[in-house]
């Protein structure tokens, strides 16, 4: 796979036009990971193709967080997503229909779904506790440091032999920058 910064826009504008309104930035990091974690779960693959890291207040997906704070400036996303003011993102034009947001497969909108459904109404701070239960995350201070997939893996109840070659086969994909769908 290779990351796409329309991609990721139209995964962040899915959860906000399910939120119906604005949305903490931090929820819609948390959110959006989740969807890349379960993408992992069902398919051995994230959803982004996003460099996740943890950082202090729990797993974030690197190339993201660039674009929601502005330090990466992307027309799709800034067409779809609003600058970060008060913590708070929202849609800069209404999703009305699922269709237009034609990055995102039928596969992955049904985990959007999931991820909406199971983590949707809670508060921001409630998801960052409960990354922070995720096996995967280790407090890095103040600093960043990539997520071990491999334990993230182990954590879907893989063995460790079958959590290092997902892990190698996610990496060689990436070194190849294939889509999936080149892959299958």
């Amino acid at each position: 796979m290779i990351f796409s910064e329309q991609k990721v826009a139209q995964i962040a504008a899915f959860f906000l036009a399910r939120r119906q309104g604005p949305m903490s930035h931090m929820k819609l990091m948390k959110l959006m990971y989740l969807a890349d974690r379960e993408s992992m779960a069902r398919f051995d693959v994230p959803m982004s193709d996003d460099f996740q890291c943890n950082m202090r207040n729990g797993p974030v997906l690197s190339s993201t967080l660039n674009l929601m704070n502005g330090f990466i400036e992307h027309r799709a996303w800034s067409e779809l997503i609003s600058p970060i003011s008060n913590n708070e993102v929202w849609l800069m034009k209404p999703i009305e229909n699922l269709e237009e947001l034609d990055e995102l497969s039928l596969s992955d909108l049904s985990i959007l779904e999931h991820v909406f459904q199971e983590h949707g109404r809670k508060r921001r701070w409630d998801l960052v506790d409960y990354t922070h239960d995720l096996p995967e995350w280790v407090n890095p201070g103040n600093s960043s440091t990539p997520i071990d997939q491999t334990v993230t893996f182990r954590a879907f109840g893989c063995s460790d032999e079958d959590a290092q070659e997902k892990t190698r086969q996610m990496q060689l994909r990436k070194q190849l920058g294939l889509k999936l769908s080149e892959m299958y």
